[in-house]
């Protein structure tokens, strides 16, 4: 009676297994604020609001492209993850329950369907943007930066930064000045944003010989290196209201949240030690949040009023 009961339980318990690799493959976390960028980058452009139908299935789109291209990043880096404590060591690949082949065809699996859905159900320009975005996060960061020079994330930080391209392509069918302005908007913001958790995670970089700032540099260094990208970040955010694509509450957002993200810079610059990176790197998830969902509101009401 025990047995029979047992092998079910095994068989649900290994589709379970299955189906948690699956989804940790993806990075599921680090896909929702790429998420946020592209859907609210939908509402900003020139052709008003976006049909619920559109950002539906650009969203589910761009999940599927991120998730494979994050795929693809774990494959890659199977021989390094083992190196880098227990933050990566018990992934899918390294703990031995996925193959590193495996998880190749499911990323470039996932990346196809997403490419099609936006091809077909939403417009080119958003597929070849989505596609844009895998091969510079798949192969100029992860392939070619990330092991072989200390500015990895600077020049690496353009994949982070595609995702509100994808969506005001999908939205208007074209890029334009604004979209290369979100684009620019992310690329400042990437920097300080990791090198805080870089600076959190040293040792891990260290032991996997990859030279991001704080290993090659130091965290004097990059703590002035993150104060002095913070500035120009925010003199970037301004620049919004300058040209007139955005209004006044875009403006107060931006300067508030601003000004508390440049304190806490300058509060690492002063103490440069884990607690502080760890303050400014929670905080600079919300900024890029606010910053974006600030965009997309003023943009709304202002249309309205």
């Amino acid at each position: 009676m025990n047995q029979t009961v047992a092998v079910p339980v095994q068989r649900t318990s290994r589709i379970a297994q299955v189906v948690r690799d699956a989804i940790a493959l993806t990075k599921p976390r680090v896909i929702s604020l790429l998420l946020l960028t592209m859907v609210m980058a939908m509402f900003i452009t020139p052709a008003g609001l976006p049909s619920s139908r559109v950002v539906l299935i650009a969203t589910v789109a761009g999940f599927l492209m991120a998730a494979g291209a994050n795929a693809v990043n774990m494959a890659y880096d199977a021989d390094i993850d083992p190196l880098m404590g227990a933050r990566t060591r018990m992934r899918p690949i390294p703990s031995g329950r996925v193959s590193v082949r495996t998880a190749y065809i499911y990323g470039f699996s996932l990346a196809a369907v997403s490419f099609v859905m936006f091809a077909s159900l939403v417009n080119l320009a958003a597929a070849l943007w989505a596609v844009v975005g895998f091969v510079y996060y798949t192969l100029i960061y992860t392939r070619w930066l990330k092991r072989r020079t200390s500015q990895n994330i600077v020049i690496g930080g353009g994949a982070g930064a595609i995702p509100p391209m994808i969506g005001y392509a999908a939205a208007c069918g074209y890029v334009d000045v604004t979209a290369l302005m979100l684009f620019a908007l992310i690329f400042l913001w990437t920097p300080p944003h990791f090198w805080a958790l870089a600076i959190m995670i040293k040792k891990d970089y260290a032991n996997a010989r990859v030279p991001m700032l704080p290993v090659v540099s130091g965290d004097t260094e990059t703590s002035r290196q993150i104060w002095l990208y913070s500035w120009v970040m925010i003199a970037m955010s301004l620049v919004f209201v300058v040209i007139g694509v955005s209004g006044w509450i875009y403006l107060l957002i931006a300067v508030a949240a601003g000004a508390l993200f440049v304190t806490r810079a300058w509060q690492l610059r002063k103490i440069t030690d884990i607690p502080h990176a760890l303050a400014l790197y929670k905080f600079s998830l919300l900024y890029l949040a606010l910053l974006f969902a600030g965009l997309a509101v003023d943009k709304i009401i202002l249309r309205t009023i």
